[in-house]
């Protein structure tokens, strides 16, 4: 029998025929993947079997956030596996327990619970499964520019195109607009969205609504951060309505944004709290609902119908309190804080230098970079959910030049690792400074059109 101490290692294109033979790749026609294949990661970067090294300035998928191969987060892995590698989760294993109480120290107010999941979507699934539970109602107002998940509930909560396919989906969500209409319109007041959202929910019937559920800062949607006032009048509008606001911290959490969690920067309490992707920086998959204390003491003498055979698994348990450890000892999240700042600034450089840039957008290390053909019409640089030639060549360019990130519509994402340091960032934003006279051309075109 082959195992594999005993088989030879795997050129890049071996792995990836073998990979494209028998394992299917998400969102995209088979035909037209082409992945990096990976062999090793280290720190902020990884390298492909022939030695070629990436920098990965997305944290994979924004969730790498310690960075790669951390021998601390290792040991606690490879011990746990020998001492207790699994238990189903009507035991009770120290992990759990000690993951559960530590949770309950970093999150807001008085968030004390936690039922753990597989990962975000579930994460997701499980918060709108409480929230209808504790209030006995049913809809659940979901935004557009949003992403929660692709199983069945999460997708429907999701507003991008990426739900299409899975239509009709669940019953009962309910969809709002965001304070953000996209790089041509731009963004409206706080409260003008509020009123909007206010509207909905009495025409809705606010007794029908158990919660709203929103991305704090929104990832892949757009790293929209948003307006001063925003997420505090949301928090009143849940409280007039007796509505639950859930917080998908998923992307946002565990020092993305330069705090544990995005929803400390408006000192915002959320009702319920999804996360997953930082909480173990994906070394083991875990994820997590939190709730507040009143809405965990309505389960003491009520069933919660709800359950995973990996729920609360001991080693995602173990290698999520390791993971912490690591933001502690290491401070990344004041890092985070810190080349945040140096990463603005240099957003905003080729902001100035390049004129296909028509806008750059971050807060901590969670940033993205949207490209348009003109400044005065905002055309963007590839259609929504679409793509263009150019953004094809920017892509290839990142690619063929060391650089690993999210190439979508037209825009680019800057989220590195939070133990990146400044020479490592500026060595990156190089790469995309040249990388961008490809789409500057574009502009050029347009002017001469």
């Amino acid at each position: 029998m082959t195992t594999a101490t005993d088989t030879p290692t795997m050129s890049g294109q071996e792995i990836v025929d073998l990979t494209r033979k028998h394992t299917l790749f998400e969102w995209s026609a088979q035909s037209k993947v082409d992945p990096i294949p990976v062999a090793r990661a280290k720190g902020i970067y990884f390298w492909t079997p022939e030695g070629k090294r990436f920098t990965d300035f997305n944290s994979q998928l924004m969730s790498v956030n310690i960075g790669h191969g951390d021998e601390r987060v290792i040991r606690a892995i490879t011990e746990q596996a020998s001492v207790l590698a699994y238990a189903n989760p009507f035991m009770a294993t120290e992990p759990r327990a000690r993951l559960g109480q530590k949770l309950a120290e970093i999150t807001p107010g008085d968030i004390d619970t936690f039922f753990f999941t597989n990962g975000g979507a579930e994460a997701n699934e499980n918060a709108i499964k409480i929230a209808r539970f504790f209030t006995g109602r049913h809809k659940i107002i979901a935004r557009y520019r949003s992403y929660h998940g692709a199983t069945a509930g999460a997708i429907s909560l999701t507003g991008d195109p990426r739900r299409w396919a899975a239509e009709p989906g669940i019953p009962g969500v309910v969809r709002v607009l965001d304070p953000y209409h996209g790089i041509e319109r731009g963004w409206e007041s706080a409260e003008t969205s509020l009123a909007m959202i206010e509207e909905i929910i009495q025409l809705e019937g606010s007794h029908t609504i158990a919660a709203f559920i929103l991305e704090t800062v929104v990832g892949t949607n757009g790293i929209l951060i948003p307006p001063d006032g925003y997420m505090q009048g949301v928090r009143k509008l849940c409280d007039k309505y007796g509505i639950l606001m859930i917080a998908d911290e998923v992307m946002a959490g565990f020092g993305r944004t330069g705090e544990w969690f995005a929803i400390d920067h408006w000192k915002v309490v959320p009702d319920l709290i999804c996360m997953a992707k930082g909480l173990t920086s994906s070394y083991i998959p875990l994820g997590a609902v939190g709730m507040r204390h009143h809405i965990a003491q309505h389960f003491q003498d009520k069933v919660f119908y709800g359950g995973l055979t990996y729920n609360s698994h001991p080693m995602g348990c173990a290698t999520a309190l390791a993971t912490i450890r690591v933001y502690e000892e290491d401070n990344l999240i004041e890092n985070a804080r810190k080349m945040g700042a140096i990463l603005k600034d240099l957003g905003a450089e080729l902001q100035k230098k390049h004129p296909s840039v028509g806008a750059v957008r971050s807060i901590g290390l969670f940033g993205i970079v949207e490209l348009v053909r003109s400044r005065k019409t905002k055309q963007p640089m590839a259609p929504f959910n679409g793509t263009s030639d150019e953004m094809v060549a920017l892509g290839k360019f990142f690619r063929e030049n060391g650089l690993y990130t999210l190439v979508r519509w037209n825009t680019f994402y800057t989220n590195p690792p939070l133990c990146i340091n400044e020479q490592q960032l500026r060595e990156a934003f190089a790469i995309i400074d040249k990388g961008l006279e490809i789409t500057d051309r574009a502009v050029d075109r347009a002017v001469k059109d």
